[in-house]
């Protein structure tokens, strides 16, 4: 039977379940979906770069290509933390809120990031996420 352990670190945003940061199956990682948050902005976690919103939700700042680099950073601490790393990176599934307006910077922000490492991928558009984000990755990485 293949070992399994569960994974989770303070220098990635608190999930927002009853969820840890990765799962570790074997020579596999999976990881949980890893959104924008910052980790230690405050007691849940809840700054997103280039996000402000008013009262009323309502945007007051937005920056979608500061989300895509803050998700990209996240999920790479949770695969060093993990034992893993960015180039070990097999499969990557993008959840985003508004494919429309955000894919191609996206597209552009992706291609910098994985231009040494090419892992399969699926983008999908989604209503919402859990959280005031536009982003949201789920990794399936190797492990040693």
């Amino acid at each position: 039977m293949a070992e399994v352990s569960r994974i989770s670190t303070n220098k990635a945003p608190k999930p927002v379940g009853l969820y840890p940061h990765a799962r570790k199956v074997g020579n596999l990682l999976f990881l949980s979906g890893v959104g924008p948050r910052v980790a230690g902005s405050d007691d849940i976690d809840s700054a997103v770069p280039g996000l402000q919103l008013d009262k009323n939700g309502n945007f007051i700042e937005f920056d979608f290509e500061a989300q895509c680099r803050s998700v990209f950073d996240n999920v790479r601490i949770i695969l060093e933390e993990s034992g893993s790393s960015w180039d070990q990176l097999v499969d990557v599934t993008v959840f985003l809120v508004n494919m429309k307006r955000d894919f191609h910077v996206y597209n552009r922000v992706y291609a910098e990031y994985f231009k040494d490492n090419l892992p399969c991928r699926t983008t999908v558009e989604i209503n919402s996420l859990p959280t005031p984000i536009a982003i949201e990755l789920k990794c399936i990485a190797t492990i040693d």
